[in-house]
């Protein structure tokens, strides 16, 4: 009988302190997708020097309100960092309000198509928002691998952490979900 596969789908993915790969290290991860042909996530705790208002401007829409304006855009991951991807609450039980969402089964929803920032740039859309350009994605059978190389723990998501909680302290309050103060891991990472 096969081992029975494990699902990570609304989960946090949190680097390990010796992760090598510099796109990862300290990061934390939201799984939108696992499945048979592989993962799919955003960074959630690497915002990059351009804000909401200025992405607006980039694709020829009016900034939205304040503090949204302020807010940063993050580094979703390596692929594709070129193309905006939303993640949001849900918006209702029907969902459908956008032309390209994912909804993420008992989780978030992760939006790609342009509808989104229009009606986020009109007062309208999803409240609590995170805004990446760039996913991480994993092949079929490559985060697992990771995962045994002890290169990432997992947890089930905590929306609040996204989007409730200062970026800085994201990766602290990801490993608090499991137990797990940051000053126990391996000292082995060193310290900028």
């Amino acid at each position: 009988m096969p081992a029975e596969r494990i699902v990570l789908t609304n989960q946090f993915l949190i680097a390990m302190p010796g992760m090598a790969d510099e796109a990862f290290a300290g990061t934390v991860v939201y799984l939108c997708e696992h499945n048979d042909n592989g993962a799919l996530g955003l960074v959630i705790n690497k915002p990059i020097s351009l804000t909401l208002g200025n992405l607006f401007e980039k694709v020829e829409l009016s900034p939205p309100a304040e503090p949204l304006a302020d807010s940063p855009v993050f580094y979703g991951g390596p692929v594709q960092t070129d193309r905006g991807f939303v993640l949001h609450e849900p918006l209702d039980e029907q969902g459908g309000h956008y032309n390209a969402t994912l909804a993420v089964p008992g989780g978030l929803e992760m939006t790609t198509s342009r509808d989104v920032l229009e009606a986020l740039s009109n007062g309208a859309g999803p409240r609590k928002i995170l805004v990446t350009l760039g996913y991480s994605g994993w092949a079929a059978g490559q985060l697992e691998e990771e995962i045994g190389r002890n290169g990432w723990l997992t947890v089930d998501a905590a929306p609040e952490i996204i989007f409730d909680t200062p970026v800085e302290l994201r990766y602290e309050k990801a490993l608090g979900l499991l137990g797990i103060d940051p000053r126990m891991l391996s000292s082995d990472a060193g310290h900028a």
